[in-house]
């Protein structure tokens, strides 16, 4: 059992889109549906329950993360602070579903689930395959995003509007500005807007810095329009929700 926590795992590396990866955004996928399709059956004297739950395997689940890193020394602010787009996405995932709100659910239905599907078809687990303990806590966080967005969507009614959209690009560009201050701080690369990963991955093939981050806008962007795009189909155009009613 020890091994499956150990920081020099000798079991399987990760191997992407291998069975443990697949098998495992396949389960995400069902439980989504079932969000998506039965949500709404929920009994609402139910909802609070539901929803502390979830916050409580996310904070379970985050505080390991941490103490895990804490334990074997490898804690470092320049890497551990909660700044990545996932890790805001979680916590901001964890206050709606204590206090919903639309501004954050915004935050949370399109930068957070663009962040995390990004990050859950390419994650970096270099050796921590399944079923490592660090895997099974990836899979739980991103996961979470997920479903605490569609929870939020199919059973207690929220949605995304057009102004959405401008919400979302002025919050996710000032959040950018301030990441980068922390960046130049620090030294560190959250958001990876300092330099490229020093792992290979898909800004490989973008240009050199800061030119790349004009391109990882442009995918948020892009991103941001396709999860509108069932709204979009449904409304037969754009709608949007008077300022007064936000939550």
């Amino acid at each position: 059992m020890q091994q499956y926590f150990s920081l020099n795992y000798e079991g399987s590396a990760f191997v992407l889109f291998g069975y443990a990866h697949l098998g495992t955004l396949l389960l995400i996928a069902f439980i989504c549906f079932l969000l998506l399709r039965y949500g709404n059956r929920i009994p609402k004297h139910l909802s609070p329950t539901l929803r502390y739950s979830l916050v409580s395997i996310y904070v379970v689940n985050e505080a390991f993360r941490h103490l895990w890193f804490l334990w074997y020394d490898k804690w470092d602010i320049i890497y551990m602070l909660p700044l990545d787009l996932c890790s805001i996405g979680g916590l901001i995932g964890v206050l709606m579903l204590i206090r919903p709100k639309q501004l954050g659910y915004e935050w949370l239905y399109f930068l957070g689930i663009a962040g995390a599907l990004q990050a859950a078809l390419t994650p970096v687990l270099t050796n921590y395959g399944f079923p490592h303990a660090l895997f099974i806590q990836f899979f739980i966080a991103h996961g979470f995003i997920f479903i605490s967005a569609l929870y939020l969507t199919a059973v207690e009614g929220f949605r995304p509007y057009g102004n959405s959209l401008l919400h979302v690009f002025i919050m996710g560009n000032l959040y950018t500005l301030f990441v980068g201050g922390v960046n130049f701080v620090l030294g560190s690369n959250y958001l990876f807007i300092a330099h490229k990963p020093i792992t290979p991955s898909a800004l490989d093939l973008l240009p050199a810095w800061p030119w790349y981050i004009l391109f990882m806008e442009l995918v948020a962007i892009i991103s941001v329009c396709l999860l509108y795009l069932p709204y979009l189909w449904r409304d037969r155009g754009f709608v949007f929700k008077p300022s007064a009613e936000k939550g």
